[in-house]
Order: structure tokens, then sequence, then C-alpha cells
């Protein structure tokens, strides 16, 4: 859409004025809050079936629909939370989404080991495990779609780039909210969208600035900055940013780069949008809008 819708801009809004607290806006931008979130047991709707599945230092859950689910593809959910914050409820509603959107894959999302407790490269070695799990249930690797958000999006990419490196075959597609993909904040946007950011602006004490994950690696290695890796090979990819998250450069250097490497990509900024406005679901137009380009790109690599 051309312009930022009213809704959009109120709930932009609201969360700016929310993160601009003093209190609690540092908390929620150091991802402090996410870490210490208590939330009530997610309630799965009726429709589906969930299975946990517990992995050698980690989680997972399987979700599928109870009628008519696909058997030609399925969908590797990888979470955001800047590699500091676990899985939270959001995802796993993220989930519904994806199995309706793509009229009913089942959707594997893991909670992966996340920094400080578990620096890199232990979230990438959990994707490679979930993904390794996926191919042992029967599923061949072009079968498998990836999607993430933030750093799942960028840990989607690293995902890709390891299979590629040890010569694997990679999976059919990547769906990529707000990748985030340069962990040295290298980027024009960090300074473009600093003042309009409403997640993260205005400060350098947010968790796009936080080291915990990269460790005393170097931040520029792919695995962990994939904007500084090859995408040669790579399949078709659904990139989706908001237009004043200050993460932006990061998702444009991407589509970019791999346009130039001969990967189909279907990039789209999002008029006055946030990081990760996905998140609004179908609560305002802008994530409605970015949930059926989803479903369109389903159609477009799945042929149906």
């Amino acid at each position: 859409m051309a312009e930022i819708s009213t809704r959009g801009r109120v709930i932009r809004e609201m969360i700016a004025h929310v993160t601009n607290d003093n209190l609690i806006g540092r908390k929620i931008k150091t991802g402090e809050l996410r870490k210490k979130l208590v939330e009530p047991k997610w309630h799965c709707p009726d429709c589906f079936r969930m299975e946990e599945i517990q992995m050698p230092g980690f989680n997972m859950e399987y979700l599928s629909r109870k009628e008519r689910p696909r058997k030609d593809y399925v969908i590797l959910q990888l979470h955001g939370g800047g590699y500091i914050g676990a899985m939270r409820n959001a995802y796993r509603s993220f989930a519904g989404l994806y199995c309706e959107v793509s009229k009913g894959m089942n959707v594997l999302t893991i909670d992966y080991r996340v920094a400080p407790e578990h620096p890199y490269p232990a979230a990438l070695e959990d994707a490679v495990a979930a993904f390794d799990w996926l191919k042992k249930a029967g599923w061949h690797s072009r079968q498998i779609i990836v999607a993430g958000d933030s750093a799942g999006g960028g840990l989607a990419l690293a995902l890709c780039m390891y299979l590629k490196d040890h010569n694997r075959k990679l999976p059919g597609g990547l769906v990529l909210m707000s990748p985030w993909t340069d962990l040295t904040a290298s980027g024009p946007s960090y300074e473009d969208n600093y003042e309009r950011d409403p997640l993260f602006g205005n400060t350098r004490d947010s968790l796009i600035y936080n080291k915990d994950y990269v460790g005393t690696n170097d931040p520029h290695h792919p695995y962990i900055s994939p904007m500084f890796g090859e995408f040669w090979g790579f399949p078709p990819m659904l990139i989706q940013a908001g237009e004043v998250e200050m993460l932006l450069s990061d998702s444009v250097s991407v589509a970019h780069k791999a346009k130039r490497q001969g990967v189909r990509v279907r990039f789209h900024i999002y008029k006055g949008m946030f990081h990760v406005f996905q998140m609004g679901m179908m609560l305002m137009p802008e994530s409605k809008a970015a949930w059926a380009e989803v479903k369109r790109y389903f159609e477009v690599v799945t042929g149906k």
C-alpha cells in the first residue's frame, strides 16, 4: 500500500510511547523484559494438533492441521528475539498463520538455545539439528521452507550458508521478516532511522547492539552476519521489512546482493512500518497485507 494506514500509524505511535518510558521502555529495547517474560500456557486451537519434541539441549513444537494437512511441503520456523530471547506465544500464533496461509503445511518451530548462556554457534547448531530432524522424518530438502523473523531471519540465511558450505542440498524457499543480517550495525539505516524506529530508536542500549551472541567471534562471519556471505544457489526468497526500522539496510543489502548473484527475490518495504510489524497479524492493514504476500509466495514456490 502506498501510505501508512490510520490503524498502522496509531499502533506505531503506541509502541513508541511505551518504549520511550524510562523504565519499561528500556527493558523492552534491551530485551530484558522479553527474557523474563512469563506467559500463560498457549491454547492450541481445536483445528490444530501440537506435538512437543525433545531434542538434545532444546525443544521443538510441531503444529499440524487436523483436516487436510499438506504432505508436499513443510515449514521450519526460526523465531526472533535478538538471539537472547526464547520462543514465546506469538510464534505459536505465527505457526498457526503459516499453516493457514500455506493451505495446510505442517510447521516445526524450534526453541533454540540463546545467549548469553549459549552464544554462537549454539543457535545455528540447533537450526541444523532441526533441519536434519525433518530430513529423517521423511522430508526432502526442497520440501522444506524456512521462515524466520529478525534474528530468526538471519539464522535462516546462516542455515542455508552452512548447508551449502557442507555440500548439502538447500531448502526449497526462504521467508524472511525484517531479518537481522548485520550484527556489526554498519548499514545506513542504523543512523537514518535512529530517531524514527519505535522499537530500537534513540538509544545505543538496545538488543541490536548486544554482543552476547557474538561472544569472542568475529561479527563479520557470514554465519553470524549473513549479509557478508554469498548467496549463489540460494532458493527463492521473500523479504519483508518496515520503512522506519533501524534494521532496514540489513534487508536492503541482502536483497540486492542475492539478486545480483542470481537468486529469485521478492523484496517489499512496507510504508511507515516498524520491525517485525507482522506481529500485528490481522489487526492492521499492513500486517494483513504482509501475510497475504506470504500466501502468494507459497503459491508461487509450491505451484499451488
